[in-house]
């Protein structure tokens, strides 16, 4: 018998291939998605969430992320296997097929609208853009080099949904803390594109990353700026004290580190660099919080 041979017993089980899927182990993408809208529900909820809702949009948080990752892989999947990060994805391998992979996505979804489903109508109706948002993403990849602001859309539409459920009502101000997370996602996933930039230009791939080039490290800088004033004024507009501004603070140190992190562009740096707003997104959660407990 050859020896390279995989055994059955060697051989990944369906379930394992489902979660590597879905990205089970590597949470980062729900973290990154769960961070606005906790800072959403905190806010509409003036420090006091609806256990209810907070349940909701936590499992909707994790459902959404793991649907989002099974469209983008099955709409990249002729594509992944000519780049040395996503080649070993189950659908690359066929440790999960095309149909398979489909169906997961179906009932995934159907999970996560029986969730919006007990809500109420205006969260219902806001729950179809958030959809059809997860969905088109992917596909931008083929033809704008700006995927990136769709995913920041997509990644920032559960702030008015949480609006919605919570308060039954969408402030204008809302707009404001949406669009600073928008261009945090922008900055973040943009970094994430750099890590993929060489690959990407051989496979026929659009990015922010390729279409900023060498002024990468610029733009970043500057999006990175236009965040923290959107999310400052949005701060201002719904009456947050002095512990948001610090946390502000501290998201402006933690975007100085990134910048030093890609400062060369390295592969590696720029993935660590990426991973790292996981720590922006906790620190503007806990000065929201601490305002509520701290502030009278």
């Amino acid at each position: 018998m050859d020896s390279t041979t995989t055994s059955p017993m060697q051989q990944p089980s369906k379930f394992s291939a489902l979660l590597r899927l879905i990205r089970w182990d590597r949470p980062i993408g729900t973290l990154l998605l769960l961070w606005p809208t906790l800072w959403a529900l905190w806010i509409a909820a003036e420090g006091v969430p609806d256990i209810k809702l907070l349940v909701i949009f936590s499992l909707g948080t994790l459902l959404m992320r793991s649907s989002g990752c099974i469209i983008n892989d099955l709409a990249d999947r002729n594509f992944d296997g000519g780049v040395e990060r996503t080649r070993s994805r189950p659908l690359v391998t066929g440790d999960v097929s095309v149909v398979e992979a489909l169906a997961f996505f179906v009932v995934l979804c159907l999970i996560a609208f029986g969730l919006v489903l007990m809500t109420n109508l205006m969260t219902i109706l806001l729950s179809v853009p958030a959809l059809l948002l997860a969905c088109c993403y992917p596909l931008m990849k083929r033809y704008t080099h700006l995927p990136q602001v769709v995913l920041g859309l997509a990644y920032s539409w559960s702030i008015p949904m949480a609006f919605a459920a919570q308060q039954e009502t969408l402030p204008p101000q809302l707009w404001l803390l949406f669009t600073g997370s928008a261009l945090w996602t922008v900055v973040y996933d943009t970094k994430y594109a750099m890590v993929d930039r060489r690959d990407d230009l051989q496979v026929g791939i659009k990015s922010s990353a390729i279409l900023f080039g060498e002024s990468d490290r610029s733009v970043i800088a500057v999006l990175q700026v236009l965040c923290l004033t959107a999310l400052a004024l949005a701060g201002r507009e719904f009456g947050l004290g002095w512990p948001y501004f610090v946390s502000l603070l501290v998201a402006a140190g933690l975007f100085g580190y990134h910048l030093y992190l890609i400062r060369e562009r390295d592969e590696a740096a720029c993935f660590r660099a990426f991973l790292h707003n996981n720590w922006v997104g906790l620190s503007i959660f806990v000065g929201i919080v601490a305002n509520y407990a701290l502030v009278i």
